[in-house]
């Protein structure tokens, strides 16, 4: 991929014709999915902005309805449907599909001519990257701790690291009652520095392969205090099951569930659930509280208010202590189950 910033001169209007089709085939492609759907408002925004840059040739391949929470699964048996939806300035599908199988698709050029360069998820929004990066994001709400467990915005930047394309994933922490849908503009350009900069690592074959990167933005985006190397903690919101009698209870706090966040307004009384038939019996997930880690993580300092740029793997090691053990551990089971044949 190349990058170049052109001077153009020309007194022609073919000759303005001609350049400007040379700088849109220079441009570097990104592509951009999520897990909020691809009408969501953070996707838009960060299409809007980047578009409104004039630097970049931009792909969209999304889920069509939300996706948030389904980790990193992916459809095995039955074909993805992608239908072709109008985003100005982008090429943008709208597909069937989980955001891995929309990353996955969207970088193997059967959808689109050419792997991205970046691939972007954003949480609201998700960004990946290859020779063409791909951004997974804008996502509703921030992807840290545990958390990064669940994403499916953060499942669409690793399908496009384990192909080898440069890959972020970001997310803006929404807070209901506080935050508005113009944050999510706010939020696409607090990370242009961050994009930009990536693309030209890529350029100069110097980005780092053994990775990708999780962006979470801070409630308060104009009056963030910087961008800020963190590990992932461990973090996580603790959830419960409750009873309810039908669907509808179950969906009038689906919001609360896919944002992570405690809306105590929806509740549902215990006395709901009683007319629920015992041979179909329905349960919904409710938030029961929150564990936070204390240490320098991903979660303390977006609530600090710094914009947490956070490196990850695909490998799950444990920690060296439960490595320690089982090292003693496994062949003392070994050992007894020889001695009892």
């Amino acid at each position: 991929m190349t990058i170049r910033v052109l001077q153009i001169r020309s007194n022609s209007a073919n000759d303005n014709n001609n350049n400007n089709n040379v700088a849109e085939c220079e441009r570097p492609t990104i592509m951009i999915t999520n897990d909020d759907g691809i009408d969501a408002p953070g996707l838009q925004a960060l299409v809007r902005v980047l578009v409104s840059t004039n630097r970049f040739r931009l792909f969209v391949c999304a889920p069509d309805s939300e996706k948030s929470a389904v980790s990193h699964s992916i459809t095995w048996r039955n074909a993805l449907s992608a239908k072709r939806t109008e985003i100005s300035g982008a090429t943008a599908f709208a597909v069937s599909g989980t955001p891995a199988d929309c990353t996955s698709l969207g970088i193997s050029k059967a959808l689109f001519p050419s792997v991205p360069d970046l691939v972007i998820g954003f949480l609201v929004f998700h960004v990946y990257v290859t020779d063409n990066p791909v951004l997974s994001g804008i996502n509703m709400g921030s992807n840290c701790g545990y958390h990064i467990v669940y994403s499916g915005t953060v499942a669409g930047a690793r399908e496009a690291f384990f192909y080898g394309v440069p890959s972020v994933s970001i997310s803006y922490d929404w807070v209901g009652g506080i935050s508005s849908i113009n944050d999510f503009t706010l939020a696409a350009e607090a990370c242009l520095p961050i994009i930009n900069a990536i693309l030209v690592e890529i350029n100069n074959k110097t980005y780092p392969q053994k990775c990708f990167l999780n962006v979470d933005l801070p409630t308060d985006i104009p009056k963030h205090k910087g961008y800020k190397l963190t590990k992932q903690g461990k973090s996580i919101v603790k959830m419960g099951w409750k009873q309810v009698a039908s669907d509808a209870q179950g969906n009038s706090i689906s919001n609360m569930l896919s944002t992570m966040t405690n809306d105590p307004n929806s509740a549902v009384s215990n006395a709901d659930a009683k007319a629920v038939s015992q041979d179909n019996l329905l349960f919904i997930r409710q938030v029961k509280g929150g564990a936070v880690d204390d240490g320098e993580t991903d979660y303390r300092y977006v609530k600090e208010g710094y914009i947490t740029v956070t490196p990850l793997g695909a490998l799950s090691h444990a920690d060296i202590d439960c490595q320690t053990f089982f090292k003693e551990w496994l062949p003392a089971v070994a050992e007894h189950t020889s001695s009892a044949l």
